[in-house]
């Protein structure tokens, strides 16, 4: 079974002279994708480890990435209701997964053979949905047989999580996949439906910039550059005291002259209220299937400035996303900067003009 190419198999050392090989045979009612940091065939989606923004690698250094190289697999139904299943590792080019002697594994009572992989994946489904009254789920970890665990206490612990009889691997709209070292949003065609386009906000942007608001300093208009202009300051860029929320244009009031040097996150008095915080210039977030709403951008998440609605922000901060092997923060989704303040984003507030 394991030299057969055509014959999907996987493999349990429990130790140097015994291994059990388990056959997998071929369904026609389901498609099967998988995912990894490996270019071969076998993977339909590579992934990299995510690096924050604002983070860069020097030249010749390289990062000892934890992502799996065949990390998991999901099995979708070709049929009504199309439901789709996680179920870690994937299959390599030989069609074949080896879990080798160190890695957790055990016979359940029926006599099944099941495992983990080293640094595991896990998954969060939300609560609710992935609307705007969605809130976060319990991370569990899935098995290569597609059981439900609690975690380990760290990512390659050999003592598995308790079992979740309970729970299954099936993923609904707004599931979390975790990789260790890059996070997967699931999103559902019918969620997706519900979701702001790109053209929706697009027109949100456009709307912002319509209504002229203005540097309560400088008196000159702000507008948010183009999309497809996400990472060039422009001269016209809303910056905002992240303490307070006050929005303005790039000024020197207070501190350094220097567009590149403030970007820094540099600590700057706001000339309104006089709170001291990060000043810092704000993108619209671009990315729709981050959105729980089309609300229109109203909030900043904190220290980035990537502003989306109010619904958004509060969702994204109060989800804990895995970090290394045994620590969770919450994060900004469209830069994956780790959230600060006590509630990891700000209301922004605005200059209307004055005539």
């Amino acid at each position: 079974a394991v030299s057969n190419k055509e014959q999907h198999s996987i493999s349990y050392t429990l130790s140097r002279v015994q291994t059990v090989v388990v056959e997998y045979t071929h369904d026609s009612n389901t498609d099967m994708f998988q995912i990894g940091r490996s270019t071969e065939n076998p993977i339909d989606f590579v992934v990299t480890d995510t690096v924050t923004s604002g983070q860069s690698l020097t030249d010749g250094q390289t990062i000892q990435s934890t992502i799996s190289r065949f990390a998991c697999r999901i099995i979708c139904q070709r049929n009504p209701p199309y439901s789709a299943r996680i179920y870690a590792a994937g299959f390599d080019s030989s069609k074949n997964i080896f879990l080798g002697e160190k890695a957790a594994k055990w016979r359940m009572c029926d006599g099944q053979m099941d495992g983990l992989t080293t640094n595991g994946v896990l998954v969060m489904h939300p609560r609710q949905g992935f609307t705007q009254d969605s809130r976060p789920g319990v991370w569990r970890e899935i098995s290569v047989c597609g059981n439900v665990f609690t975690l380990r206490e760290t990512r390659s612990a050999q003592q598995t999580g308790k079992m979740m009889d309970s729970e299954c691997n099936e993923l609904v709209d707004g599931s979390l996949i975790d990789l260790c070292g890059a996070t997967l949003l699931w999103r559902t065609a019918e969620g997706l439906a519900r979701t702001p386009t790109v053209k929706h906000l697009e027109v949100l942007r456009q709307e912002f910039n319509a209504g002229r608001p203005q540097c309560p300093v400088g008196f000159n208009t702000l507008a948010f550059p183009s999309l497809r202009r996400k990472d060039v300051l422009d001269e016209k860029q809303p910056w905002a005291y992240l303490r307070c929320g006050h929005v303005h244009g790039y000024h020197c009031w207070g501190g350094r002259r220097d567009p590149e040097v403030e970007a820094e996150c540099q600590e700057r008095e706001c000339p309104m209220c006089r709170a001291q915080g990060p000043y810092v210039p704000l993108w619209l977030g671009c990315e729709p299937a981050f959105y729980v709403d089309a609300e229109p951008p109203t909030h900043a998440f904190m220290p980035c400035g990537h502003v989306c609605s109010e619904k958004t922000t509060a969702y994204w901060s109060q989800i804990s996303l895995p970090h290394g092997t045994h620590a969770f923060h919450a994060a900004c989704p469209f830069c994956i900067h780790p959230l600060s303040g006590e509630t990891g984003s700000v209301r922004l507030i605005f200059q209307s003009p004055l005539d």
